[in-house]
């Protein structure tokens, strides 16, 4: 008779492997109960903690805010997109110029953070869509990339989530992300390997035939420099 594996011997058992629970972001219902004062009050005496049981003295000037810093920068700034305050307005236009063609933003510079091991995850991302009437500024793409990175992440859902967020805003399937990013947990621990990075696609409407998928990846590869 086969005994059921514990979490704890489940998750040693998957090791490192990049494992997504959902599309969505997991979080607890009463996610926003406290308020981002109250967060960093608390993340602060937690990373107090931790860096007293590593035995680091936390009266030498040069470590004695470090628990109020990390707290401030997990609430304010690299999981800052986690609460839904802070999502992008992503006001849209009608396309009066009838341009029917792909509109690719690449190159949109992709910093988040692994939410396995809370290491850094850096990178580019390119996203298209084609507009069914509709446009969105170009600002607001890199915008709305930013928001969903800046949460713990696994790379294949912050592909999926930009995408449905742009399907969203413009009304149309026809949306494509790409992202290529290096992962700190690869890179730094574990395998150390400094040279690998992670591709990862996500494609809607008519982005899922071969062709227009390819004027995009083409795109892509353009050389832009200037």
């Amino acid at each position: 008779m086969e005994v059921e594996k514990t979490l704890e011997e489940q998750y040693e058992e998957r090791g490192d492997g990049h494992v997504a629970s959902a599309q969505d972001t997991p979080l607890r219902k009463d996610a926003f109960v406290l308020t981002d004062d109250e967060k960093i009050n608390r993340i602060e005496t937690n990373v107090r903690e931790i860096m007293l049981t590593l035995g680091l003295d936390l009266e030498d000037d040069s470590l004695m805010g470090t628990p109020k810093r990390v707290a401030k920068m997990f609430v304010k700034e690299v999981f800052g997109g986690l609460h839904p305050d802070r999502k992008p307005k992503a006001s849209t236009f009608d396309n009066k110029y009838k341009y029917g063609e792909m509109l690719v933003e690449k190159n949109i510079t992709l910093y988040s953070t692994c939410e396995h091991h809370l290491l850094p995850i850096v990178g580019k991302a390119h996203v298209a869509y084609i507009s069914n009437g509709t446009v969105v500024g170009l600002s607001k793409m890199n915008r709305i990339v930013d928001y969903f990175a800046k949460r713990p992440q696994v790379q294949e859902r912050l592909s999926i989530q930009i995408v449905k967020e742009l399907q969203q805003v413009l009304g149309t399937k026809d949306v494509a992300c790409v992202i290529d990013a290096k992962h700190l947990c690869v890179n730094s621990r574990g395998i150390r390997d400094i040279e690998s990075s992670t591709v990862t696609a996500e494609y809607g409407g008519k982005f899922k035939e071969e062709a227009t998928r390819r004027e995009f990846l083409e795109y892509i590869n353009l050389d832009t420099e200037f």
